[in-house]
């Protein structure tokens, strides 16, 4: 008894230790493997469901991998560099930060690539501005809500300020159009604010705004009645659905339980739209069935719970809305895309984070 309990202890302290280790260096090593899955994994997938694109590009039939590839590792580089860095260092960043994301949205207006009606992305639609601006809100408004903490209960020091860094940022996004993104910088908003343990007068006038805003979304903006409707008319009668939700639901069917072997999925060249990018999950349930997909779902699950976990033991309310604000982000967009390749949301053209093509997705 006296061994085994010697034992257990020493197991204990091994843990300990290692649990110690791990946070003196900003890692979390089950998320951090769980991330270094996805991103393999991607660029596997990324590598199958692009040959076509690559092509009409050029005669290398890897190029999206190679680009994936380079920007898998600078996300990497960053990761561990980041993961070195006190967050509260970042602070003389987040203004500067904040204007070139303004900047940037600007300038995709004037210069940016035109793609299925929508002008978001910039060098050669590697990286789309809505995507860094869904990061910079939460970066700015996660250090914002830890500054006005002594005041934030009031009205005019939280409400108010917050609705116009949000309104002056959805303004630029709603341009190009990206309704998806306006809505994701909203519900982010609404959930930070809930984490920084705002009271729920102001919690209930977000949700109000949110809601009155996605129906004006929907049934004003000629972008958003295009989503809507098709989808509408798919929940009824899939045959009815959009041609790209039909194609999505081809690829789901075609895969069935095992899937027909990665590199052998047919609809990506038969008309799956936007197979590497948007509709990568659709290339994922036809070549790997619905164990990869479910796996993937698995997957980011456990980003769900590791981050969540990360933020609750933060040593201060900024770890906590910068872990929990990233942490939501990240399963929030990958929920939206999985969600729209089986017809439960309308097309919304959110990235599958750390697995879709494109740097933005790193």
């Amino acid at each position: 008894m006296g061994e085994s309990a010697a034992v257990n202890s020493n197991n204990s302290t091994a843990r300990q230790a290692k649990t110690v280790k791990s946070l003196r260096l900003g890692l979390d090593v089950p998320l951090l493997l769980v991330v270094i899955t996805l991103m393999a994994f991607g660029l596997l997938m990324v590598y199958s469901a692009s040959w076509g694109p690559s092509l009409e590009i050029g005669d290398n039939p890897a190029y999206f991998f190679t680009n994936q590839l380079k920007w898998a590792i600078l996300g990497s580089l960053v990761m561990v560099a980041l993961s070195l860095f006190d967050y509260h260092r970042l602070q003389r960043l987040v203004v500067p930060m904040g204007l070139v994301t303004l900047v940037m949205l600007v300038l995709v207006l004037v210069t940016g690539e035109t793609r299925l009606n929508a002008q978001r992305a910039l060098f050669g639609g590697s990286v789309q501005p809505s995507e860094l601006a869904k990061l910079a809100i939460i970066v700015y408004l996660s250090f914002w809500l830890y500054s006005k903490r002594d005041k934030i209960n009031n009205i005019w020091f939280g409400l108010v300020p917050m609705g116009a860094i949000i309104g002056i940022t959805s303004f630029f996004i709603l341009m190009q159009p990206d309704l998806s993104a306006v809505l994701t910088i909203v519900i982010m908003g609404g959930l930070l604010f809930f984490v920084a343990d705002v009271d729920w007068k102001q919690i209930l006038i977000i949700l109000a705004t949110a809601a009155v805003l996605i129906w004006l979304l929907v049934t004003i903006m000629p972008t958003g009645k295009a989503r809507l409707e098709p989808y509408l008319a798919g929940m009824r009668n899939p045959v009815d659905a959009s041609y790209h939700v039909q194609r999505s639901l081809e690829s789901v069917v075609r895969g069935g339980v095992f899937g027909v072997g990665i590199g052998r999925g047919a609809t990506k060249f038969t008309g799956l739209p936007v197979a590497h990018t948007d509709s990568i999950f659709a290339v994922i349930a036809e070549e790997t069935g619905l164990l990869g997909a479910a796996g993937v779902i698995i997957l980011f699950m456990i980003v769900l719970w590791r981050g969540l976990t990360i933020a609750k033991r933060a040593p201060d309310l900024l770890g906590k809305l910068l872990a929990s604000g990233c942490t939501l982000w990240i399963v929030l967009e990958a929920t939206i895309n999985m969600a729209v390749m089986v017809n439960l949301l309308p097309f919304a053209g959110n990235a599958l984070p750390f697995i879709s093509a494109g740097g933005s997705s790193l």
